[in-house]
């Protein structure tokens, strides 16, 4: 089995299915040199509880049937590895590579005026991701710093902004994080949202661990918000309420720093600090009302047709994340990979069976790439997508039908969307593990058809990545294999304890695999 993406959807998927499958053998695919995703690049690195799931992980990899494929980016563009060569090669493949992009508000002023910036851009330049390494955010403009969204990336974003720099540098954040923090002029922090304390996407222990910030104060929330009698909520909902209630131990006027949890605001224009300038100087927001009341956890936000401007120099847009497609050349008469664009998923059955739409009027181009297959094999299989919301955003004129892509599967965030936290990436990924062990031993699904990619045969040569060597691409290939990277992880460490830390991340993909073919025996 082939898994492209080395996060927890990827990790849990192969640990379940070599754990149920004797002898199943497992190739993962990374475009980094380096293992683990957001385990590595999106936990707050005051968090290093969380990132205990690597222990697990280790013991996957240390299996002598599994490989690690790093540095290797599966699409057609030059120097990656087309889906076409590699699938041959496997009796099955899951995509696990999670989403790699975050939502934009599509506002004025959100790509034309500086000091704006994606909360999972920040994330990564702070825990090292190379993609982000020379983003060097401006934190010196003002005192007034706004986040758009109250997940618990946001929460992250606001106490990294908040806190002594004393207290991370023994974790594993980026040297050029500390320096930059060190500067920050950043001392009143708003965290909005469109909706109300009841409907919020955080948790209680992230707001916990802001309100007990040493020197740092909590704005009184709103009480018109929280409902007079707690006791009749859930308990966690109760226990929320009234952390939000009692408030921080500092109080504002005696405070160093600030924070608040502004409710029912929707952003809709960011404003220049002065008509000739690109920088950041406001946000006009409007406010919202909640309906059927604000104490419904499912409330819809909707227009009080009234707008305020608030100060602010300097912008977090941490309004989720999204999926993309793979690579793929446009125009490529490859094999497309099928993909909702307005979900930012790969259409599936749920339960992570990759599902192709297709339409008896007006074919998609997916279906046209490979539409020799479906003109043999599917004629007799065209079933109803599951989600009728989700085919009707397609646009696609006629009747929509999908039908399964035998061999091809799908786990985490890519299958279900960017939501939940590691456990429930890991229930995902076993309920895709479980679907690919059923398939295989059950029912034979994995041989029933013939490959949806069309012109492969019917039956995998098995050989894995031993094949992919043998095509032409692989000469354009850079691989960096587990045990390069346990020398790089190695190096890390050791850059670390001299500095008093966890380890100092390489932050540069050239560095990386310029220490890894210096070490290499």
């Amino acid at each position: 089995m082939a898994v492209i993406g080395s996060g927890p959807a990827g990790f849990y998927t192969a640990y379940k299915v070599m754990s149920r499958l004797e002898n199943a053998k497992v190739d993962m695919f990374e475009q980094l040199p380096v293992p683990y995703g957001l385990v590595r690049y999106g936990v707050a690195p005051d968090h290093p509880e969380v990132k205990n799931c690597q222990d697990k992980f280790e013991e996957v990899a240390g299996s002598p049937n599994f490989s690690f494929m790093g540095n290797v980016t599966v699409g057609d563009f030059p120097g990656q590895l087309p889906l076409r060569t590699m699938a041959p090669h496997y009796d099955a493949i899951c995509f696990a590579y999670g989403a790699s992009k975050d939502r934009l508000l599509d506002i004025p002023g959100e790509k034309s005026l500086s000091g704006i910036y994606s909360a999972r851009a920040f994330v990564g330049w702070y825990n090292g991701l190379p993609e982000y390494a020379d983003l060097n955010p401006d934190l010196t403009q003002g005192e007034e710093a706004t986040i758009i969204g109250q997940g618990n990336v946001a929460l992250d974003v606001a106490r990294i902004l908040l806190q002594d720099t004393g207290a991370l540098k023994s974790t594993d954040i980026a040297e050029h994080a500390i320096e930059t923090l060190q500067n920050s002029k950043v001392k009143r922090i708003r965290i909005v949202g469109r909706r109300g304390p009841l409907q919020a996407a955080y948790t209680i222990k992230e707001i916990r661990e802001l309100v007990k910030l040493p020197n740092v104060a909590f704005h009184p929330v709103d009480e018109s918000l929280i409902p007079k009698d707690i006791e009749a909520l859930s308990r966690p909902q109760k226990r929320l309420m009234e952390l939000l209630k009692k408030g921080s131990k500092t109080k504002v006027e005696s405070a160093e720093k600030s924070w608040s949890l502004d409710f029912c605001l929707a952003p809709r224009a960011f404003i220049a600090s002065k008509p000739s300038d690109t920088q950041l100087g406001s946000i006009t927001f409007e406010k919202m009302t909640l309906s059927p009341d604000p104490f419904d956890p499912n409330a819809k936000a909707n227009s009080a047709h009234k707008r305020i401007q608030i100060p602010s120099t300097l912008c977090f847009r941490s309004i989720g994340y999204r999926s993309e497609p793979l690579h793929s050349l446009p125009g490529s008469s490859e094999f497309l990979l099928p993909f909702h664009d307005c979900f930012g998923i790969i259409p599936n059955d749920g339960e992570g069976r990759v599902r192709q739409p297709v339409t008896r009027i007006q074919t998609p181009k997916a279906f046209e790439a490979n539409k020799q297959w479906y003109t043999d094999t599917a004629a007799s299989q065209w079933t109803p997508i599951d989600n009728d919301a989700m085919h009707r955003s397609q646009s696609l004129s006629g009747e929509e039908h999908s039908i399964n892509l035998p061999f091809l599967y799908c786990a985490g965030w890519v299958k279900r969307g960017p939501t939940g936290v590691i456990a429930s990436t890991m229930a995902d990924a076993f309920a895709t593990a479980d679907t690919i062990v059923h398939d295989w031993t059950c029912q034979g699904r994995l041989y029933s058809f013939p490959h949806p990619i069309g012109g492969l045969p019917e039956k995998s040569t098995g050989l894995g990545w031993e094949g992919v060597k043998r095509a032409p691409e692989y000469k354009y290939l850079r691989r960096v294999s587990w045990e390069d990277w346990k020398r790089l992880d190695a190096e890390e460490k050791r850059r670390g304890q001299l500095k008093g830390k966890e380890r100092e991340k390489f932050t540069s993909i050239k560095k990386m695999l310029d220490f890894i073919d210096t070490t290499r025996l």
